[in-house]
């Protein structure tokens, strides 16, 4: 999306033609509404987890709590007789991070319909770039796995993005970013979800109950009638949701997949006459439950791993755990940067004249940041190495934290910049409530605009006459 820019004659580089369109350009007004209002429940969702995160590993590490942080993680409570009695981190983990993909699954099909994912040619580039930016990280942690001669199942645990965890990194070091980058940013999250949702139901899923299995599917298709039948009531569907939850848990397929296919169900594109489409309305209300409620519990529960010198010594001594640090830090951003690079380079798209690669770099590090979904699959990667378990989600932890810093530094560089085109971007000059980049073309516009600079240079003529006139009333001391 090019940066705002002052009017100027179209040139030939303006002129529209096949095969060729701008990376990173200016977004249309409506989306670039809608990016605000998700970034900023995104952002506040981030802090929020990153405050649980700080929480969970002091409660982990003080030598007078850490017992009880093991005790309220591990205490059991559910009905037995339905397959349901869970350690309150399994609940966390199983239960209320299903509200989380629920959330990713109402995104996903919101971008599917409505948003950039919605037109092919803009689609591939951050489809490309996040199956880039899943399939580098995979390729060192196997690397270097094998190069230890250790265990090949966390291939998947450096995968995954952390949207809102990235976001509260912005929040802090970035404040000032072009929108254009942000919305790469969560536009390539929003795909990072769909195939890490993949990636669990395909690798972690065994030992099926097909009976069960068989009721999920029957609630899937029995909620899918009732949203085409226009049935409205969260009486109706919460207990039905959680219903087709209990039986896809059961079942042996992770029970998140559940919400993921609940959240692809819902109409994401308006009706005439609709402020806001079904999904839309739900995900407003749902989307503050999931990011300061689900997410951070599932966080708090988590990431309270030990932190002494012997355990942050293993997470650079042992092959499963540096493939993990290694594939966030270096695979992520090489694979999300490669990716984005050559999709760009052989569709003849052109990056915008404001931005350069060293962005895009700083962002596809940035893209190291996996937390929420690392966190999940390293739990299911190693359900039999609870030590190894707890040394993965250390590595997660050390690997997200070296690429904020060297995303922030990155970023840091280039903030004049950035903080030059945010300026831009913003400018509403005649107050009309619409940034006034988004009006050069409105005969109106230049219209408001005419009148505010005459009467600027007549209050400059008065004010230049009142000076004038009471120079020629001074005539010196008497």
């Amino acid at each position: 999306m090019a940066p705002p820019r002052k009017p100027r004659t179209p040139g030939r580089a303006d002129q529209p033609h096949a095969g060729n369109h701008r990376f990173l350009g200016r977004l249309s007004l409506p989306e670039r509404t809608f990016l605000t209002n998700a970034l900023r429940t995104e952002t506040v969702g981030g802090v929020i987890l990153l405050v649980a995160a700080v929480a969970a590993l002091i409660w982990a590490n003080l030598p007078a709590l850490g017992h009880s942080y093991e005790s309220v993680s591990h205490f059991h409570f559910g009905p037995s007789a339905l397959g349901l009695n869970l350690s309150v981190a399994h609940w966390a983990a199983d239960g209320l991070l299903a509200v989380f993909f629920f959330v990713a699954g109402i995104e996903l099909k919101r971008e599917l319909v409505a948003g950039d994912l919605k037109d092919p040619r803009a689609a591939v580039l951050p489809v490309v770039a996040a199956l880039c930016g899943m399939a580098a990280p995979s390729l060192v942690y196997t690397a270097t796995a094998l190069a230890g001669g250790g265990s090949l199942s966390g291939w998947a645990v450096p995968t995954a993005t952390d949207i809102a965890f990235a976001l509260a990194v912005l929040a802090v070091i970035g404040t000032s970013l072009p929108s254009a980058l942000r919305a790469f940013l969560l536009t390539l999250a929003v795909v990072d979800d769909l195939f890490a949702i993949l990636i669990i139901a395909i690798f972690f899923t065994s030992g099926l109950n097909f009976a069960a299995l068989g009721g999920a599917v029957a609630g899937l298709v029995l909620f899918w009638l009732l949203l085409r039948k226009g049935v409205r009531g969260w009486y109706v569907y919460v207990p039905l949701a959680v219903v087709i939850w209990a039986l896809m848990y059961n079942s042996g397929v992770h029970a998140t997949i559940a919400g993921v296919a609940m959240g692809l169900m819902l109409r994401c594109h308006r009706h005439e006459g609709e402020e806001q489409s079904p999904g839309e309305r739900v995900e407003h209300l749902v989307h503050p439950l999931s990011a300061g409620l689900a997410v951070p519990l599932f966080a708090l529960f988590s990431a309270g791993v030990s932190l002494s010198g012997g355990a942050l010594g293993d997470v650079f001594g042992k092959p499963e755990t540096l493939g993990v640090v290694l594939g966030l830090v270096l695979g992520k951003a090489l694979g999300v940067f490669g990716g984005t690079w050559l999709t760009v380079r052989f569709t003849r798209a052109s990056l915008s004249e404001d931005l350069t690669w060293s962005d895009v770099f700083a962002l596809a590090t940035l893209a190291g940041i996996g937390f929420t979904v690392s966190l999940l699959i390293g739990e299911l990667a190693f359900t039999d190495a609870p030590v190894l378990t707890d040394e993965v989600k250390a590595s997660v932890l050390c690997g997200s934290l070296i690429a904020a810093v060297l995303a922030a530094v990155l970023l840091k560089i280039r903030n004049a910049k950035y903080r030059a085109l945010s300026a831009e971007e913003e400018r509403d000059e005649d107050l009309d409530g619409i940034p006034d980049v988004y009006e050069e073309h409105d005969p109106a516009y230049h219209l408001r605009m005419a009148e505010i600079y005459e009467a600027r240079a007549a209050e400059h003529r008065r004010l230049a006459e009142v000076m004038g006139g009471a120079g020629e009333g001074d005539h010196g001391p008497a």
